[in-house]
């Protein structure tokens, strides 16, 4: 793969696509000689204090594109065509993430990947409701994998942007359904990235606690810059003199990262409940102190328990076998899955007719071999699946066949809600172009 700004890779593995509901088995395409393409523009930050956030994300995708590339690409009327990833990166900018956006729609890319940043997927959402509106021949949808603010799919709802993580209501009520049993626990801190997301989760939390456990004290609440601490021994310092005997964060990346890792070497001895905990390096850097102590929320993790789920993360660990790079995602894989679905079913990847394609679509990703399912909501946008809370545990336990990152350290389901339970009401008023 070529590494750099706006540089393509073309992939190539195997899976499978269907239309608007997952029956149907593998079935194998001719492969005749598209005219160009499928180009998906991946704007992320690819390089500085967040970047290896960004480098994995680009491994799921690399991942998903290859296993559709390897059945023959998406079926369309004249053909079948391939998918061709292409990166752009931000550096976590949101200045440069629109920039990388002009790049993108400037090339005629119709569909652009995001997530790491709520700031930045809503400064996206704007400025291609713009750039939609103003240049129909030239329109292209937003897919958002992880930005998670609940006003990218309420109060800004686009036509164009479609979620396919949890947002932040659904997975803080996940992990509240969990605090709220603990009755041993009487004290807790907040602690987030001072942006949109951050600044979201820290009222959200603030509220939910109060509905669910009023007797629960919070001993602290702060935000601290985003991805710019390189220290966070004074936020440990604060955490532990508070007496805190939880944490609540929505950190992610080194900012989580480090924060664990200052947690570690101080010996504090709270249980984190995270939203992010069983990846990017976090149960390597903690440990046996890590042990029954940080829990995490997911739409999935390689112990779920499944057939399905071994299969799929046999896969992944075939393709990508370095322990670091063991970061895998089920909700990736739903997405550029249910993008092909879409187009199949549209028969065009035109983005206004994909995009009213994927409304309402149901996809089981258990035939494609990826051990999850969901149903893109109409009515917002945002894909509606199950959630996991995991708590990490010694790798070979019951329960944990499957360490992370080979800590020797893997998660053990808690808590599971099915999407049901983990759906959230919608607020929002969506206008539909003309």
């Amino acid at each position: 793969m070529t590494v750099g700004m706006a540089s393509s890779a073309s992939v190539t593995a195997s899976s499978t696509g269907q239309g608007a509901s997952a029956t149907s088995s593998a079935s194998s395409i001719p492969i005749g000689a598209p005219a160009a393409p499928i180009r998906l523009a991946l704007i992320e930050g690819l390089s500085g204090p967040l970047g290896n956030g960004g480098e994995a994300v680009f491994r799921n995708l690399v991942w998903a594109t290859e296993r559709v590339n390897a059945r023959g690409g998406v079926r369309l009327p004249g053909g079948a065509r391939r998918l061709e990833l292409v990166r752009f990166d931000s550096k976590g900018s949101v200045e440069e993430s629109l920039s990388m956006l002009r790049a993108a729609t400037d090339q005629g890319i119709q569909v652009v990947l995001q997530g790491n940043s709520s700031a930045v997927a809503g400064a996206l959402i704007a400025a291609l409701d713009k750039h939609n509106a103003r240049e129909p021949a030239r329109r292209a949808l937003f897919l958002n994998y992880a930005a998670v603010d609940p006003a990218l799919t309420g109060a800004q709802c686009s036509f164009w942007h479609f979620r396919f993580d949890a947002h932040t209501d659904m997975r803080l009520a996940a992990l509240v359904e969990v605090i709220a049993q603990d009755r041993a626990l009487k004290t807790i801190y907040l602690i987030g990235q001072d942006y949109s997301f951050g600044q979201h989760l820290r009222e959200q939390a603030r509220a939910m606690l109060a509905r669910r456990r009023p007797d629960l004290r919070i001993v602290g609440d702060e935000l601290h810059p985003l991805g710019r601490v390189k220290d966070f021994l004074p936020y440990a310092t604060k955490i532990r003199a508070s007496g805190a005997q939880a944490v609540l964060t929505g950190n992610w990346g080194n900012d989580l990262t480090l924060l664990i890792k200052a947690a570690k070497d101080i010996g504090l001895e709270a249980r984190f409940h995270t939203f992010y905990g069983n990846a990017l390096g976090v149960p390597g850097v903690l440990g046996e102190a890590g042990v029954d102590r940080v829990l995490a929320v997911a739409e999935w993790h390689p112990n779920v328990g499944t057939a399905d789920a071994e299969r799929f993360y046999a896969a992944f660990r075939q393709r990508f076998p370095k322990p670091e790079h063991d970061y895998l995602h089920a909700r990736m894989q739903l997405m550029v899955e249910m993008l092909v679905a879409a187009m199949e079913r549209a028969g065009t990847t035109a983005p206004r007719a994909v995009a009213t394609a994927l409304e309402g679509l149901k996809l089981d990703g258990r035939p494609l071999g990826i051990a999850h399912e969901g149903e893109m909501r109409a009515a917002d946008h945002q894909l509606q699946q199950p959630l996991y809370v995991s708590v990490m545990r010694r790798a070979g336990e019951a329960g944990v066949p499957h360490d992370n990152e080979g800590s020797g350290y893997g998660f053990r389901t808690l808590r599971y809600l099915d999407a049901t339970r983990a759906a959230q009401p919608s607020s929002c008023r969506m206008r539909r172009p003309d």
